[in-house]
């Protein structure tokens, strides 16, 4: 499988990626901002591609 995963944490933030391009279109993403949230699930849904998306600290 044609599969992926970041981790990278700073003082600042964290972020955690899961991708995996032979998948089903499974996603589970929270970044704390609603819109990118929203755009990642149909990226994930239509294009069949497994997407597990995590960020926490500053947003701004």
């Amino acid at each position: 499988m044609r599969q992926g995963d970041v981790r990278r944490s700073t003082k600042e933030t964290s972020i955690e990626v899961r991708v995996n391009l032979d998948g089903t279109g499974v996603y589970d993403v929270k970044t704390g901002i609603g819109f990118l949230d929203h755009m990642l699930e149909q990226l994930s849904r239509h294009s069949l591609i497994d997407l597990y998306v995590r960020a926490d600290g500053d947003l701004h």
